[in-house]
């Protein structure tokens, strides 16, 4: 199964109020595995940024000048992007973003049934707890040290551990407890609709020695001396 981990960096809350999409990052995984093929592009905005969301993410009118616009990426996006699962933490923020981007150029949206949102998985398993993807990274050892800043691809890269992470970890990918894990994550995401593999087990067939096989079982036994059974 393919599905992609993406994260995005914005100049705000909300595109019905003319925000727009700085930066996308994405990592493929295949069956739980990282591939090693990811898609990261910065675009120019086409408006000044705030202050208060440069603070998060770093990313100033200067250097987002000379950026391509999304409408000239998009074709690039979506061939990555292909049909595969999206999974992002508050996905419903990113793919408002994500929607707005695509309609702004003439694309159709990209259907929710796609989406898979960590931020619900993590209250599912979590109830109360803080669930930030800082917080989260904490909860489960994930090394984050080298996050000064907001970045798409970098969130996206520690994302893609912590959702190993909520759907049962690294043991699925090396095929242990099969069953089990395979069900909780079927429950856990329940956006995706796949059937969960079952395992057949053939009957154990009976196995009985053969006359002759017996015949020679009790020639050995009547040959042994001093046997121990005998002295009984």
């Amino acid at each position: 199964m393919r599905e992609i981990i993406f994260d995005t960096e914005t100049t705000g809350f909300d595109p019905q109020n003319g925000d727009r999409m700085v930066e996308i990052g994405c990592i493929e995984m295949i069956d739980r595995i990282e591939t090693g093929q990811s898609f990261h592009c910065y675009y120019n905005p086409q408006r000044p940024m705030p202050k208060a969301a440069e603070n998060v993410h770093g990313l100033s009118d200067v250097f987002l000048s000379d950026k391509k616009l999304f409408a000239d990426g998009a074709e690039e996006l979506l061939d990555f992007l292909g049909d595969a699962k999206l999974v992002a933490h508050n996905a419903q923020f990113d793919f408002n973003f994500l929607n707005a981007e695509l309609l702004l150029c003439g694309y159709q949206e990209i259907s929710r049934f796609r989406m898979v949102d960590t931020l619900a998985i993590a209250k599912s398993k979590h109830p109360g707890a803080k669930l930030s993807l800082d917080a989260l990274c904490s909860r489960y050892g994930i090394d984050r040290s080298h996050r000064v800043k907001h970045g798409a691809l970098l969130d996206a890269e520690l994302l893609t551990q912590l959702y190993i992470e909520l759907t049962g970890g690294r043991q699925i990918g090396l095929g242990l407890a099969e069953d089990t894990a395979r069900d909780n994550i079927a429950a856990d995401l329940q956006s995706i609709s796949q059937p969960v593999e079952r395992k057949i087990f053939i009957e154990a067939r009976e196995h009985l020695a053969s006359a002759e096989e017996l015949a020679r079982h009790k020639k050995f036994i009547e040959g042994i001396e001093d046997a121990l059974w005998t002295k009984v």
